[in-house]
């Protein structure tokens, strides 16, 4: 026989819930500093989109079809949000966590309509956008200690 705790055991503690694997405590770190670092790469997007409407390729037959300028402004709001929200996960706090659940799935959606102007670019943030949604979804902020 060994020692060693069985899996349940290393994950229960006799106080209460499962505690965070490496990976949810690890990632929750990494969901704030996405979300921060997203929100200054929707700022840049939306200066850019707003002030330059020639930045993005223009398109006639796009069935969301939205000015450039429009989504210039949308992401600078979202950009705006995310930042805040960002600083607030990185902080700790639990409504950042669940708004920034919130805003990455609406980020998740903006990215997929916003795919037709920067298609490689809206994937890799769509992929962003559902870790971020992930990690902020299995970390257990009372598991931690």
């Amino acid at each position: 026989m060994s020692d060693q705790p069985s899996t349940a055991q290393r994950h229960t503690t006799s106080s209460g819930p499962p505690r965070n694997s490496a990976w949810a405590t690890g990632g929750i770190a990494l969901a704030g500093v996405l979300m921060l670092v997203n929100g200054v790469l929707y700022l840049f997007q939306g200066i850019s989109a707003i002030a330059e409407d020639d930045v993005y390729a223009r398109l006639d037959d796009y069935i969301y079809r939205i000015s450039l300028t429009g989504w210039g402004w949308i992401l600078l709001v979202l950009g705006l949000i995310a930042v805040a929200i960002g600083c607030g996960i990185l902080g700790g706090r639990t409504w950042a966590r669940v708004t920034g659940i919130v805003l990455a799935a609406v980020g998740l959606v903006a990215q997929f309509l916003f795919l037709p102007y920067a298609p490689v670019w809206s994937v890799i943030l769509m992929a962003l956008h559902v870790f971020v949604i992930w990690a902020l979804t299995v970390y257990r902020p009372d598991a931690a200690r």
